[in-house]
């Protein structure tokens, strides 16, 4: 006695089995990119967060270094506000300059 065959199931339940399996895998590589670029983000502003602390740290002790030497408090922190003024002055000047890497590197880790 021979078994009976299965027969395939027609085209159009495989297109259908297909097409399921296509909508899934576009939802979890959605999923996937965005919670990769979740978290990214996260630790970014976690990372820049850390380095905003370090950097005010560092001013004010610079600030208090320079009253040491200049034997004035307001003028070690007048030495470096003008630090930074001069900076913000180099960054408003060069600022077309600036932003082009920031966009591509941003825009970069969005397509990572």
């Amino acid at each position: 006695m021979e078994e009976p065959k299965e027969t395939p199931p027609p085209i159009i339940d495989q297109l259908k089995d297909y097409a399921e399996t296509r909508i899934k895998l576009a939802k979890y590589q959605a999923i996937e990119g965005g919670s990769t670029i979740l978290a990214s983000m996260i630790a970014d502003v976690v990372v820049i967060f850390c380095v905003v602390l370090a950097f005010i740290f560092a001013s004010i002790t610079l600030a208090f270094y320079l009253a040491f030497l200049f034997n004035s408090l307001w003028q070690g922190f007048a030495c470096v506000a003008g630090i930074y003024l001069l900076i913000a002055i180099v960054v408003k000047i060069y600022r077309k300059n600036l932003e082009r890497p920031l966009v591509n590197a941003f825009i970069h880790k969005i397509f990572k």
